[in-house]
C-alpha cells in the first residue's frame, strides 16, 4: 500500500526536530479566569466546517506550539487546543496543570484527507516533538504533557502503530519511543485565550524564544506543505 511504503521511507530518513525548540516552561503558572470548558465529539468539533473532513487528536507537549505548527499545514481546516485522555470532565486549565484530571495538552484537527493525508500528519507529528521522553517535553514536566496519538478510527491505529514500529527499528531516535497509542473519548477545548495563541502573542517571551524557532523549523522542512 502506498501508505505502507510512504511510512516506511519516512521512517528511515527521518531526523526530530524537537532538539532546537524543546525547552519548554513558563506557562504552568498563569492565572486568567475563563469559563469552564465543554466536551466536544468529533462530530461537534466538525461542525460549521465541510463535511468531508476527518478528525486528528494529537498531544506533543505544550499545545501553543503544536497549535501553531498544524495550523500552517494545507488540508488542516481548523486546529483547536484542549484536553484529551483523562476521566475529569470539563477540566480547567489549572486542574490540568496539576496532572491529576489524567488529560493531555492536545490539538484536534479537522484535515482534508485529499489535501493532506494522515501519515503525513504522523509525520509532522513525530518530527516536531520528542517521543522518547516520558511525560515530559523539555521542561516541561507531568502527564499533561505526554506524547500521545488519540486514534478515531481502527486505520488511524493501525498506521499509528506501524509509523511508531518503522522508526524504533530504523533507529530514528536516540531512544525508544513512549508515545501513548489510544483511542479518542472526549475532546474539552480548553480556554479561549489558549486558541491560537502564537498568532495572537509572537512577541510574548515564550513564544519569541520557544514556539518562533520551531514554526521557522517546520516552515523550511515541510515547505511542501504548508498552506499558500
Amino acid at each position: 500500500m502506498q501508505a505502507e511504503a510512504g511510512i516506511k521511507a519516512a521512517a528511515v530518513a527521518l531526523v526530530a526536530l524537537a532538539a532546537g525548540a524543546a525547552i519548554y516552561g513558563g506557562k504552568r503558572n498563569m492565572s486568567e479566569t475563563q469559563p469552564d470548558p465543554q466536551p466536544q465529539s468529533a462530530a461537534e468539533a466538525k461542525q460549521g466546517l465541510p463535511t468531508d473532513l476527518e478528525t486528528a487528536t494529537f498531544g506533543a507537549g505544550c499545545f501553543w506550539c503544536t497549535e501553531a505548527v498544524f495550523q500552517q499545514l494545507k488540508g488542516v481546516h481548523s486546529a483547536v487546543s484542549g484536553y484529551s485522555g483523562g476521566a475529569t470532565k470539563d477540566p480547567t486549565y489549572e486542574q490540568v496543570c496539576t496532572g491529576s484530571t489524567g488529560h493531555a495538552e492536545v490539538i484536534h484537527l479537522a484535515f482534508d484527507p485529499k489535501a493532506i493525508t494522515y501519515p503525513e500528519l504522523l509525520e509532522v507529528f513525530w518530527k516536531t516533538h520528542d517521543p522518547t521522553t516520558l511525560n515530559r517535553q523539555g521542561i516541561d514536566f507531568g502527564t499533561q504533557y505526554r506524547s500521545a496519538i488519540f486514534h478515531h478510527n481502527e486505520e488511524q491505529k493501525r498506521l499509528a502503530e506501524r509509523y511508531k514500529q518503522e522508526l524504533d527499528a530504523a533507529g530514528a531516535f536516540s531512544a525508544p519511543i513512549v508515545t501513548e497509542i489510544t483511542a479518542f473519548s472526549e475532546f474539552y477545548p480548553a480556554e479561549d485565550y489558549h486558541q491560537k495563541y502564537f498568532e495572537a502573542n509572537p512577541r510574548q517571551p515564550y513564544c519569541a524564544a520557544i514556539i518562533r524557532p520551531k514554526v521557522d523549523k517546520v516552515r523550511k522542512v515541510f515547505a511542501d506543505k504548508l498552506k499558500q
